[in-house]
């Protein structure tokens, strides 16, 4: 075995590469020009989605931040104001695109490991005949959080918060880079949420395994308009079927065995909790594990360079914190691996 083989690679999910079948499915695949919506398995794949989430029409771009932010632009007139938990994705990770691309004012609430509540909301939202305040238009919300360790939104936080939006006139819009996870570990069905949301972003390439994807879904005028927008930012297709059949066999094949990465991160956290030189434990709800660790007696630095000479990569998670990741790619045998590492 070479060494790259023998390495387990716990800092995200999108590291995983396509099984085998999934490569086969991909060099079968039917194509044509997207541009001209001639392509065939992107089709697919979109209507897929839609219906699977009881949206009406699907886009499928490169990237869950493409997707994000082409939302958030569609939703944001200028002078809007998109109200986020302060460690949204889309606030902390898209390279400013709300202020670069929607020019709009982002409202920052402090959640319960990412998740907001009504009340919250209702809080933010500007009065409207104020000329000193931007325009509340969209509230965006995380499922699972990233930076809230995998957590997941209660449903009946979800239904208070679209109820509270509708109420006011506010789109909503849901990040669902791991929405995928969030069902497995909720047992909440994909069909209510378009009930609740105006779009969705949904991502493919992190725990479902596929190389590359995400398909924002909503309603068929909201779509269209979405195109235009993915075409300014650089994402108009060719014979993009190629990468949407991996999605579609994601989504065949790679939804159920989620539940293997939650109870593998169950594993880790449970090996992480009577270690000395762990301080904290954000506990794992879906496929992340983050903890904090007392660097009196153990640094960041320290500790992933010694994983790493085992053969473990681990992500800096900020401050104190690391991540792990657990994912399609990682096996009970590698989790075993990882526990007497971590001894």
């Amino acid at each position: 075995m070479s060494a790259e083989a023998t390495i387990i690679d716990l800092r995200s999910d999108t590291v995983t590469r396509p099984t085998p079948p999934m490569l086969a499915a991909m060099l079968a695949a039917p194509v044509g020009d997207d541009v001209y919506e001639e392509d065939p398995t992107v089709r697919q794949l979109e209507e897929a989605l839609a219906a699977r989430f009881g949206m009406e029409a699907g886009l499928f771009c490169p990237s869950g931040t493409m997707t994000n932010q082409i939302a958030i632009q569609a939703h944001c007139p200028p002078l809007s104001e998109v109200v986020c938990e302060a460690t949204a994705h889309v606030y902390l990770w898209e390279v400013g695109g709300i202020a670069h691309l929607a020019r709009a004012s982002v409202a920052l609430l402090p959640g319960d490991r990412g998740r907001l509540t009504a009340g919250q909301v209702e809080a933010a939202i500007r009065p409207a005949n104020n000329v000193h305040y931007p325009t509340t238009r969209l509230v965006c919300l995380e499922n699972t959080h990233n930076r809230g360790g995998g957590s997941c939104y209660a449903w009946s936080d979800l239904e208070a918060i679209a109820a509270l939006a509708k109420q006011q006139g506010l789109a909503l819009h849901l990040d669902g880079a791991r929405i995928f996870n969030a069902l497995v570990a909720t047992g909440q069905r994909s069909e209510d949420y378009g009930r609740l949301f105006d779009s969705i972003s949904v991502c493919l390439s992190k725990g479902l395994g596929a190389p590359v994807g995400s398909v924002l879904v909503g309603s068929a005028d909201f779509i269209k308009g979405c195109k235009r927008l993915r075409k300014l930012m650089g994402g108009g297709w060719r014979q993009a079927g190629y990468l949407a059949a991996a999605g579609l066999y994601a989504l065949e094949h790679n939804v159920a065995r989620l539940a293997d990465d939650h109870r593998r991160a169950a594993q880790l956290a449970e090996a992480l909790r009577p270690l000395p030189y762990v301080a904290e434990i954000l506990e794992p709800e879906t496929n992340l594990v983050i903890f904090r660790l007392d660097e009196n007696r153990l640094t960041v630095a320290d500790f992933l360079a010694r994983l790493e000479a085992q053969g473990i990569k681990a992500s800096g998670f900020g401050g104190s914190w690391v991540r792990f990741v657990t994912h399609l790619d990682v096996d009970d045998a590698m989790v075993t691996r990882v526990v007497a590492a971590l001894g």
